[in-house]
């Protein structure tokens, strides 16, 4: 159903929800094989493709869905209330599915829809999408800046809320090597089918990569909590860790797993209604943060210490680049959806405000 709606994009305009719904009708009175699948689960599939479409305009340079191949997506299922039901703790699909399912936690609500998907374990798991009582944030009045990096995960105005580089991955990295050796001595030639030592062990290494995983998110939860909770202007910069995946630090900046962190952060600042500021990283560790003067010379990643020729301000680089960040911040205004974008441009040593126009980020939901 995905990639015939990626089909439509190319011949249709602008392929909405309700064309495609058509479309889809016309497709189940020809094809017997399509109407013996669940129609809700393929309708959220093409509002799903819908929804992206559309999210697609109002970011900034992301592109149109692509097509999915077989091997490479998991597969995943999304009912609402016509296509699933709770009956004695079990989970009941249409075509007569009844699933056992293993209960993390009692719902507090009736659920409006379900997902279901495999992860790269083979594990089969049950999103519910419910309504449930929120617990306000404690009062807080402080600030703080965020400032990302590699050796440090995350740099802030204050140390004792420093995210260090923990490396769940790098103690992860001789069982993991193992693993993928094993692999590739049982792998057979190109089309034919995977023994089942190769498939135990390409599962052995997808456990071992989802541990490393599951640690970053957990220790990143744990660490943004303790910032939202005494904060109420959360600075970050909005830093782009894509490009680090073409340079040295790939491996080491894979395991500081920033873009989690950044996510949390902004996610959970939203939700607990503080002012999160995402400010560019554009000269921040050149600048000065206590007179605003930006260095002649780039620094290197070498120099670990700030020195301003101007005032004498002596300071650890990420902790004056979480600085200059806050100040940023607090500022400048510029804001779209609770998220506000923040530049500042120095001319002559003074500091001069600038407020470009920046696209909307969507609202985040709560689930």
């Amino acid at each position: 159903m995905w990639n015939e709606a990626v089909h439509q994009q190319r011949s249709c305009r602008k392929p909405t929800f309700g064309k495609l719904s058509k479309l889809l009708t016309e497709a189940r009175a020809r094809s017997s094989w399509l109407r013996d699948g669940s129609q809700v689960a393929q309708q959220q599939t093409l509002r799903t493709y819908a929804l992206a479409f559309q999210h697609s305009f109002r970011v900034k340079g992301r592109g149109r869905p692509r097509p999915k191949r077989r091997k490479d997506t998991l597969p995943s299922l999304e009912y609402t209330t016509r296509g699933f039901s709770i009956r004695d703790h079990r989970l009941r699909l249409p075509g007569g599915v009844s699933i056992p399912v293993v209960w993390s936690r009692e719902l507090p609500s009736d659920p409006t829809s379900v997902r279901v998907y495999q992860d790269c374990l083979g594990y089969w798991h049950a999103s519910f999408v419910v309504r449930r009582d929120t617990t306000p944030a404690p009062e807080a009045n402080g600030t703080i800046g965020v400032d990302w990096g590699v050796t440090t995960t995350a740099t802030t105005t204050d140390a004792v809320y420093d995210l260090p580089y923990l490396g769940h991955r790098k103690r992860c990295a001789a069982e993991l090597a193992k693993a993928q050796r094993r692999m590739a001595r049982r792998r057979r030639v190109k089309g034919a089918r995977p023994s089942n030592g190769y498939l135990r062990a390409e599962r052995q290494t997808a456990r071992i990569a989802k541990k490393a995983a599951r640690q970053n998110i957990h220790d990143a939860r744990v660490w943004v909590k303790r910032v939202v909770d005494n904060h109420a202007l959360i600075a970050v910069e909005d830093f782009q860790p894509k490009f680090l995946a073409k340079s040295r630090m790939a491996r080491k900046a894979a395991d500081a797993a920033i873009g989690i962190a950044k996510r949390e952060l902004v996610e959970r600042g939203l939700r607990a209604g503080r002012k999160v500021v995402l400010v560019p990283p554009a000269y921040t560790t050149m600048t000065c943060s206590q007179c605003g003067t930006r260095a002649k010379n780039r620094l290197g990643l070498g120099v670990r210490v700030f020195r301003c020729d101007t005032c004498g301000y002596t300071a650890c680089r990420d902790r004056n680049a979480a600085r200059t960040i806050l100040a940023t911040a607090e500022r400048n205004r510029a804001g779209a959806d609770d998220v506000r974008h923040a530049i500042t441009s120095f001319r002559d040593g003074a500091r001069v405000r600038s407020e470009p126009e920046i696209p909307r980020l969507p609202a985040v939901g709560k689930r």
